[in-house]
């Protein structure tokens, strides 16, 4: 759904108030948070899509990767996780389906997350996802809603994805750049929970459907604020993506965020192409961060050290003005 009309939804549900719900749904953040005691919060999130790749292994991992990642946005640790996979049995042979499940416990053992049952259904095309539950210490948690005057904003993998990933079922990309996105989608934001633990950065969230300019608007609502961008600051996974805007190969989703992205965004006379790039719709996206001046050669080193694909730092935080986000650079 885009996100005004999950915005609609939303407004229409009873609001549940909790002392110990420390992140809900009124934010828009990556996840959920539910306090247990002084020292520790469960963080829960559940994440699932149809398939992007033609590899049943390759589309286990980075759909698994797109669930944890929430849980690191929020600068916690994944404990466990369910399945959820939906097949038309008639068309999906059982290997196939067991194919993509080793892809998700791959993906899971590696950061230290036990997958521990999960449901299945039949569905008209699959779908498969996770449902996590992470931990975090609520004094050390990261939210969308805490950014500040000041800060800088850095991301941690390159736009394209959405574009790319259109560009491979049209045929229209290189090998090369096929292999490139299934790296870095089946890549987890780890990052986000040492970051967390050294309390390096006052917010972020991840990159995912509604592409960098929806989530950066969802950061500067929740927390009160405006933010500037450089564009040409804003790394994009390959030179080829400007040639597959140039050849229309757009997805949905981003041409949806686009339209959305305008009521709150100053262009500044900016070309199409970037625009779109700044709006399309990541699957397993990176993180963006919001630093202080002090602490962002420490995030950089960091980061760095970790080997995340980007560590570009792309705009600052703003006061508050009634556009939420402005381009400048070219």
């Amino acid at each position: 759904m885009s996100q005004q009309a999950l915005k609609q939804v939303l407004r229409q549900l009873p609001q549940y108030f909790d002392r110990n719900v420390l992140v809900g749904s009124a934010t828009a953040d990556d996840a959920g948070v539910f306090r247990l005691d002084a020292n520790r919060a469960l963080v829960q999130t559940v994440d699932f899509f149809t398939p992007i790749v033609d590899d049943p292994f390759a589309y286990g991992q980075i759909a698994a990767a797109n669930a944890l990642s929430d849980v690191f946005a929020m600068g916690g640790r994944p404990l466990t996780a369910l399945n959820i996979i939906g097949v038309p049995n008639e068309v999906v042979a059982p290997k196939t389906i067991a194919t993509i499940l080793r892809g998700g416990h791959e993906k899971a053992r590696a950061v230290g997350c036990a997958i521990i049952g999960g449901h299945t259904i039949r569905n008209p095309e699959p779908i498969y996802g996770l449902a996590v539950t992470g931990i975090v210490s609520p004094k050390k948690m990261l939210t969308n809603a805490k950014a500040r005057v000041g800060d800088f904003l850095v991301l941690t993998k390159p736009l394209g994805t959405g574009i790319a990933t259109t560009g491979v079922k049209r045929g229209l990309t290189s090998r090369g750049l096929a292999r490139h996105i299934v790296e870095l989608m089946s890549q987890v934001n780890l990052v986000g929970a040492e970051l967390a633990e050294r309390r390096l950065v006052h917010a972020a969230t991840d990159i995912t459907g509604f592409g960098l300019l929806g989530h950066l608007g969802s950061m500067c609502r929740a927390s009160g604020v405006s933010a500037e961008l450089q564009m040409n600051q804003v790394p994009a996974i390959s030179g080829e993506i400007f040639d597959l805007i140039a050849q229309d190969c757009v997805p949905g989703g981003t041409a949806q965020n686009l339209r959305a992205a305008s009521r709150i965004t100053e262009w500044n006379r900016s070309p199409k192409a970037p625009r779109l790039l700044l709006a399309d719709a990541q699957t397993s996206g990176g993180l963006l961060l919001a630093v202080s001046p002090g602490k962002l050669d420490l995030v950089l080193d960091l980061l760095a050290r970790l080997k995340t694909p980007s560590r570009a730092v792309i705009g600052k935080i703003k006061p508050h003005r009634k556009r939420l986000i402005r381009l400048v650079g070219s």
